[in-house]
């Protein structure tokens, strides 16, 4: 039997990913990539009022190119190849930032919730664009929670919740138990979609900013809508499961513009389909 090797991953992180349902940390970007992403990320946010309007909704690659060149970043899609496999496509992308001193946190929760999404071939891609510590929020994992069918969460619509819904899983969850994933600006953590997964307030000096990139295979399907999209970034598409999407040209490009608010119109469909009060984002 011919052994299979790892893009990226090394045997010993790919087993933990298997065993865990995450594996953290993994190095993707170097400094310099690290500091232009930074800044090009902060550009953005100034020249846009604010990181958060424009970048709800998980398609901010289809208006910003530093978004698509990060979720389409070599080293990134050989790490989620070997553990999805390589057809992938971006289904999604959240901006995760928590100022300092600011009282933001992610409450205990699956992100295959909401999504809609057929099978559990879904992971997330973490990249931190500045450092990711326990006093400044990181995320923490429950190891093994992966292996659980999806739970009931409850919409709390909180605030300070930087979820799209405010959502808790609704089972006791022992913080002790959670594992801390500290990174470095240019490491990632990947986990699986029904890792239970959540993150305290950021208590550092430093802004905590991080990118979650969601990337599914192509033989998933969307279930909670008529039609979603996504973005082939390498394999094939044998499936015809979601509209393809195309990452933009320049920045808030008028074309991309449009084409994200018409994808929006379908996502938010999605994601708030059931909720019992009005959203206080999405």
């Amino acid at each position: 039997m011919i052994a299979v090797l790892n893009k990226l991953l090394t045997s010993e992180q790919a087993k933990n990913y298997k065993r865990d349902g995450f594996v953290s940390p993994v190095c993707v970007l170097d400094d310099k990539e690290v500091a232009d992403y930074r800044a090009r990320f902060e550009a953005y946010e100034s020249q846009n009022g604010g990181w958060y309007e424009l970048s709800k909704g998980q398609k901010l690659y289809l208006i910003q190119t530093w978004a698509a060149e990060l979720a389409s970043h070599p080293k990134v899609l050989d790490a989620v190849e070997d553990i999805l496999g390589p057809d992938l496509m971006v289904w999604g992308l959240s901006l995760f930032v928590k100022d300092a001193g600011a009282p933001g946190y992610v409450s205990w929760h699956q992100d295959s919730t909401y999504w809609g999404l057929s099978k559990p071939q879904v992971a997330t891609a973490w990249i931190a664009l500045s450092p990711a510590s326990i006093q400044s929020g990181c995320m923490k994992m429950l190891p093994g929670s992966q292996t659980l069918d999806q739970r009931p969460h409850q919409d709390t619509l909180a605030a300070d919740n930087l979820l799209t819904r405010g959502q808790e899983i609704d089972m006791e969850i022992d913080d002790a138990d959670g594992v801390f994933c500290p990174l470095k600006p240019g490491e990632m953590s990947l986990h699986h979609v029904r890792t239970i997964h959540a993150s305290e307030p950021n208590r550092g000096s430093d802004r905590r900013i991080g990118v979650a990139i969601r990337y599914i295979t192509p033989d998933v399907a969307q279930i909670n809508g008529e039609k979603d999209s996504a973005w082939l970034v390498r394999g094939e598409d044998l499936f015809g499961n979601f509209i393809l999407e195309t990452p933009p040209k320049r920045d808030m490009d008028e074309a991309a513009l449009a084409e994200r608010d018409r994808i929006m119109a379908l996502r938010q469909g999605v994601l708030y389909k059931g909720v019992k009060a009005s959203p206080a984002k999405l």
